[in-house]
């Protein structure tokens, strides 16, 4: 089922105006998770709440959550129990209907399920990751798997973010590692921003570039702090996520973090769906994005490395036959997104570049 035969969304109108939504509050922190009460009386949301999680998530953080908040406010639940993704956020939206705001407490999956429905629904929406797996912790746009692949849609921007440095640091390593290399793609996702603004006159936000470049930056800066099951390297990433996601509540989409790289990784999700995560395909197509735009690809491939996130197809289980297909498929990825991979790129050319991520 495609995208474009569901409705997953509420229907636009064209405005001139623009409206940016950015988190109010933003909690992170060692025991952060305790904030969670300071925070919804803060922001004075309502008396009652929906909290989605997973069944992992829920024993993680979610329970906790839970209990914090059921002395003050009517609290239901929603577990996502693996389902078909477009009937579980259904489902969750129809809950979400029936509260006053939502909270996400979870990875990717849950994350996304929740702002999709708060979306629908009109709700305020928190988030309270349990993993940095990726910059959705705090943007606007959700991803959500259909049997054509992942396709990325407009959702509710978090009003607020509790990032649990304590929680997030027990997650699996290959979490975080996924989370710096979807940031460090930035640093491709912006100069494909920039050339489609010159090919083809796609407007620019300047604040929204140099900030997602910033971000980019940091992450390459300390990539020797990421180590496993460290509270600091939970802080690192999980700020450079929110920064990551404030870009594109400014361009008013993903364009900040998302270029050609994404498109090839959209791509495997295609031909090679439940091999590599999300950000760790988005960090090598940035290795090979960055070679075609004439950077310093091989910067960007050390800092995976000292990250401890993959650098080549077989190190997430895809062989380079259908990497070398991902990469000629992307320019059919969003093709109004026009990336360094839409230049015409040839079988021989695409497998070139798929050798070079083996060269030392």
């Amino acid at each position: 089922m495609s995208a474009d035969r569901i409705n997953l969304l509420r229907t636009k109108v064209f405005d001139k105006s623009k409206w940016m939504q950015l988190p109010r509050d933003v909690v992170v922190g060692h025991d952060a998770i305790e904030q969670i009460p300071a925070v919804c009386e803060d922001l004075a949301l309502g008396d009652s709440v929906l909290i989605v999680s997973g069944k992992q998530t829920r024993d993680v953080a979610g329970k906790r959550v839970e209990a914090l908040l059921a002395g003050s406010y009517d609290v239901t639940t929603f577990t996502i129990d693996g389902g078909e993704p477009v009937e579980t956020i259904r489902k969750a939206e129809a809950a979400s209907a029936e509260a006053g705001f939502v909270i996400g407490v979870g990875g990717g999956r849950v994350i996304d399920t929740a702002k999709i429905a708060a979306y629908n629904v009109d709700r305020h929406f928190i988030s309270v990751p349990t993993a940095a797996s990726h910059d959705g912790i705090a943007s606007s746009r959700a991803s959500v798997p259909t049997a054509d692949g992942n396709v990325s849609l407009a959702a509710e921007p978090p009003i607020a973010v509790v990032a649990d440095t304590a929680v997030i640091a027990s997650a699996p390593h290959r979490l975080l590692a996924s989370g710096c290399a979807d940031i460090i793609a930035n640093c491709t996702a912006t100069l494909d921003w920039e050339l489609a603004h010159r090919l083809t006159g796609e407007p620019v936000s300047e604040y929204a570039l140099t900030l997602a470049r910033m971000t980019a930056e940091i992450l390459f800066q300390n990539a020797d702090l990421i180590k496993p099951h460290s509270e600091e390297s939970a802080w690192i990433v999980t700020k450079a996520l929110v920064s990551s996601g404030v870009a594109m509540s400014i361009a008013g989409s993903s364009r900040p973090g998302s270029g050609g790289e994404h498109k090839f990784s959209h791509a495997l999700d295609r031909l090679a769906p439940g091999k590599g995560l999300h950000g760790e395909q988005c960090g090598i197509g940035a290795i090979i994005t960055m070679y075609l735009h004439g950077g310093d690809w091989e910067a960007i491939r050390d800092s995976l490395r000292k990250i401890g996130a993959p650098t080549t197809p077989a190190e997430i289980g895809v062989d380079d036959e259908t990497a070398v297909e991902a990469l000629l498929a992307a320019r059919k990825i969003r093709p109004e997104r026009f990336t360094i991979l839409d230049m015409g790129l040839t079988p021989e050319s695409a497998r070139n570049l798929v050798k070079m991520l083996y060269r030392e």
